[in-house]
């Protein structure tokens, strides 16, 4: 593969008491991402695992290829030797996009394309087509294409955009203030909800906000769920994976994701502060505390410096995912019912010895000075 570099003369300072850690990543993500890249396929891979005592790459991502562009464009190509043209690139993902069935995947590469630059009609009539193709969406994808619409109101137009906010409004319970799996219904996984279903509506609903105000309801369900999720992170800071939209609780807090603590997370949180609905700073150092030292790793961490990797996660070593679905029927049985003694049984002491590249994408994205690199 292609070397790439980063030149790290001029680093974004960071917005909490952890500048040096923030750092460290960024070093690291230097030293991951020339390993995601293949030369072959002209854009990203899926992942990149350990094995047989080398890392070995697997499979190609449009997903992740737009979602890399997005962090590397915020934090500034020019700072970054590439070994292909990022313009190229989006416009490849854009030419793929008339195949594509994914709502999640044409939001992200029309926002891509937008932060690059390249003229983004072409995927705002496909994200159109995707999004009004069907009445439910989930949570996540929706999210992305609102955020992404924000960014780019001008192309894909203030009706999309207030559309697609008002489709991700659906997916939130005032009550509990947390996010169902999906919009537009209450019955598709009405009983959990992951962290990838609160953190994005959280910045889409913010950069929304920000941009629209009054900020009336987005701001108020993105605080609502931003503040929620605060007083569930684990004591160790860590974002913890399922929830129960219908009462507000962890159904089953594992895996941690290495994803969530320093880059979602921020993204999100972050996000919500720049649009006035909180400062959640304190929440986010004790997110990235817990990369440094986590609890479950008898004070170890997922930071591999030697490898230049960050691992993936820290998951329960337990048999097909066991806990997660055990904990989802008896939430599905009664809201409040939970089996005991899982962590006795499935201690949460593996880890996952891959990383993929939209992590680095993202985290460039959260901790860059300005998250629109037209502004």
């Amino acid at each position: 593969m292609t070397p790439l570099a980063l030149d790290t003369a001029a680093e974004p300072s960071a917005a909490t008491a952890m500048p040096e850690l923030i750092a460290r990543l960024r070093r690291l993500a230097a030293a991951a991402l020339p390993r995601m890249y293949s030369d072959a396929a002209g854009r990203y891979v899926f992942t990149v695992r350990r094995a047989g005592g080398g890392l070995v790459p697997d499979g190609i991502s449009n997903r992740y290829s737009a979602i890399t562009l997005i962090g590397l464009a915020a934090d500034g190509f020019d700072r970054w030797r590439l070994p292909y043209d990022p313009a190229t690139l989006a416009r490849t993902l854009m030419s793929e996009l008339p195949a594509c069935g994914n709502l999640g995947d044409a939001a992200l590469i029309a926002w891509a394309a937008s932060a690059i630059g390249v003229d983004t009609a072409p995927a705002w009539r496909e994200v159109r087509r995707l999004f009004e193709a069907r009445a439910s969406h989930p949570t996540v994808e929706v999210s992305w294409a609102l955020a992404a619409a924000t960014l780019d109101v001008g192309r894909a137009g203030a009706d999309l955009q207030r559309r697609l906010s008002e489709s991700v409004l659906t997916a939130w319970n005032p009550e509990t203030g947390i996010f169902r799996h999906a919009t537009g219904t209450r019955t598709s996984r009405a009983y959990v909800a992951c962290y990838a279903d609160q953190v994005y509506p959280i910045f889409a609903l913010s950069r929304y906000a920000a941009a629209s105000r009054p900020a009336g309801p987005a701001l108020e369900a993105a605080a609502s769920c931003a503040t929620r999720i605060c007083r569930l992170q684990g004591d160790a800071g860590q974002w913890y994976w399922h929830y129960d939209p219908r009462t507000g609780d962890v159904v089953e807090g594992y895996p941690v994701y290495a994803i969530h603590q320093d880059a979602m997370g921020p993204m999100a949180l972050r996000a919500i502060k720049d649009a006035g609905g909180g400062n959640f700073d304190g929440e986010i150092d004790r997110g990235l505390g817990w990369l440094e030292h986590a609890p479950e790793l008898g004070g170890g961490s997922l930071i591999d410096d030697e490898a230049g990797m960050l691992w993936r996660k820290v998951a329960r070593r337990e048999p097909m995912k066991l806990t997660r679905f055990v904990q989802a029927a008896c939430t599905r049985v009664h809201s409040g019912l939970r089996a005991p003694g899982m962590d006795a049984l499935f201690p949460p002491v593996a880890i996952d010895y891959e990383d993929r590249p939209y992590h680095w994408g993202w985290f460039l994205y959260a901790w860059a000075a300005s998250q629109d690199p037209r502004a």
